[in-house]
């Protein structure tokens, strides 16, 4: 696959940061892996790693008119050619393949972009973090302590608590605090009724760290439940650091409890029409996705069982606790516009009024709408299916285990090199590998689609013989290595170290990320945090 290196757009930090302030549309994409990604990025990157490229950009990137700039480390192509190429310059010819034509690079790369003197910002999903630590200041959410809320629980005799966990399912189920429910938040206005208890019950509502916490908690004093609410400060993070105990295994949820029926329903319309949120008719909504000239998503907002039981096959699934928490999961075009549909009129006029706050123009339509539409063509990854079987591994064979450098670690194919997408050129090379060598790709059952992008690279780098064994490592049918490993840290780009065992007892790691959480805000230049347009900052704006 040859690249027109010449006809790629090249721009400086400068000039990316006033298109980030331009008011019209951009799509600032990361393409590095999670592991470099975390470690330092513009505020307002979105995360697109090399080796899901063309598997996730469809979703990110709806309209293919859009204006993409592509950050990558800022490495040199070694030579001419795709295989030598850097990982910005690999992924523009991906994007083009796909149908994207307006993209630039970011000249440089990361490494640039600090260079300018601008930030890069660790962890990940910053924009949505910052927000959270900007809801609690402008509306003074109220927050108790892992400590006070035990000395509630022990004093209050007859006075009733109710402690929700906004976060998803599986978090809960692997911990939280001790007698916690779990209603993620973007469940809290069609269930609180059902948990809160009597009219004197006081909430709280916890998450792993900060932001759910916060976000809950305000959500329900935002909508008028008269009691008191709190965030517990900290989280289950501040819940360790206390001393306490957590629960581990819990399936207490929401699962089984009825929605909150017609009073949840009239707190969120009120709450959408206090923030100036329409609910789209046919034709309105109809005109938002026929805007050639607009990038708009379509959001399911709903949960994981009731999307795939009738969710519509053209709307991206985003659960609405999840969508405000990691807004750049889903949605990677500042300025976009965002449809929100549920089947209650309950949880999006409740999730808009907060993508409103983070800066966006948000709707919603009502579901018995969008079913009646004929789903637009988008951009699709065009591959050939590469064979997937039962191999006669020879000695001659290179095996590339493409699964998570962690799993590489704990067991692989004997003999195999650990690599991932944007490597895997390299690897080959240390391996001695010529175009005539069987390559063989290893991975997961559920990981297939990733394999075939590197195929797909390999055949057009030339190489000829090359097979996925898509079984996983039980699976795997010739020897199997489970010898202690260690990948060297800096080799291993598809791993954030950044506070990685904070959830595991590490009680320093606790620490370091709830102070970067914290700091955020003042780690922002004006002109990030005027994105936001949180509490009367918003209302004045639909005003």
């Amino acid at each position: 696959m040859s690249l027109a290196l010449d006809a790629l757009r090249f721009i400086d930090a400068p000039t990316l940061r006033n298109w980030l302030n331009d008011g019209s549309e951009l799509a600032l994409l990361d393409v590095r892996e999670a592991g470099q990604f975390g470690e330092g990025h513009p505020f307002f990157a979105t995360p697109l790693p090399f080796s899901r490229l063309e598997i996730d950009a469809p979703r990110l990137l709806p309209r293919i008119g859009v204006r993409i700039v592509l950050i990558d480390d800022g490495a040199l192509p070694q030579s001419e050619g795709y295989a030598h190429a850097s990982v910005a310059l690999r992924a523009a010819a991906r994007l083009r393949q796909l149908g994207y034509e307006d993209i630039a690079i970011l000249e440089g790369g990361a490494h640039a972009w600090q260079r300018a003197g601008y930030t890069l910002f660790r962890g990940v999903n910053v924009p949505s973090k910052t927000f959270g630590e900007l809801v609690e200041r402008e509306y003074g959410t109220p927050h108790v302590s892992a400590a006070q809320l035990q000395r509630w629980r022990a004093e209050r005799g007859g006075c009733p608590i109710a402690l929700i966990d906004g976060r998803t399912r599986e978090e809960h189920r692997r911990m939280a605090i001790p007698g916690a429910v779990c209603v993620p938040n973007g469940e809290l206005a069609a269930h609180i009724d059902a948990f809160a208890g009597a009219p004197d019950t006081t909430i709280v509502i916890h998450c792993a760290g900060r932001t759910r916490s916060i976000i809950g908690a305000q959500t329900l004093r935002n909508l008028g439940i008269r009691r008191d609410v709190f965030a517990l400060e900290n989280g289950t993070q501040g819940w360790m650091l206390a001393g306490l105990a957590l629960e581990h295994g819990s399936t207490r949820g929401h699962a089984d409890a009825p929605t909150s029926g017609d009073d949840a329903r009239a707190r969120a319309q009120a709450l959408a029409q206090r923030f100036g949120i329409a609910a789209l008719d046919v034709h309105a909504a109809r005109a938002w996705l026929d805007d050639l000239t607009r990038t708009t998503y379509l959001l399911d907002v709903r949960t994981p069982e009731e999307y795939a039981r009738d969710g519509l096959p053209f709307a991206q699934h985003a659960p609405g606790g999840q969508l405000v928490q990691a807004t750049d999961q889903s949605v990677a075009v500042r300025h976009a516009r965002l449809l929100l549909v549920d089947y209650d009129g309950i949880r999006a006029p409740v999730v808009a009024h907060w993508l409103v706050q983070l800066g966006f123009d948000v709707a919603t339509v009502d579901a018995a709408i969008a079913a009646r539409w004929t789903p637009h063509a988008h951009a699709t990854a065009t591959r050939d299916e590469e064979p997937v079987e039962r191999l006669n591994v020879t000695d001659a064979s290179i095996v590339l285990d493409l699964r998570s450098s962690a799993a590489h670690q704990h067991a692989r194919p004997a003999h195999s090199h650990w690599t991932i997408r944007p490597r895997v050129f390299d690897t080959l090379r240390h391996a001695h590998a010529t175009h005539d060598t069987s390559i063989v790709l290893f991975t997961d059952p559920d990981a297939r689609g990733a394999a075939q992008l590197v195929a797909g690279d390999l055949r057009d780098a030339g190489y000829a013989h090359v097979t996925i064994a898509a079984h996983g490592i039980d699976a795997w049918k010739d020897a199997v290595d489970r010898s202690a490993l260690q990948i060297p840290r800096e080799e291993r780009i598809d791993f954030l170290f950044f506070v990685h065992d904070r959830h595991e007892g590490n009680l320093d790691a606790a620490r370091a990320y709830l102070a970067w959480e914290t700091g955020l805000i003042a780690q922002c230049e004006a002109d990030e945090l005027a994105a936001f347009r949180v509490g009367e900052a918003a209302l004045l704006a639909q005003s």
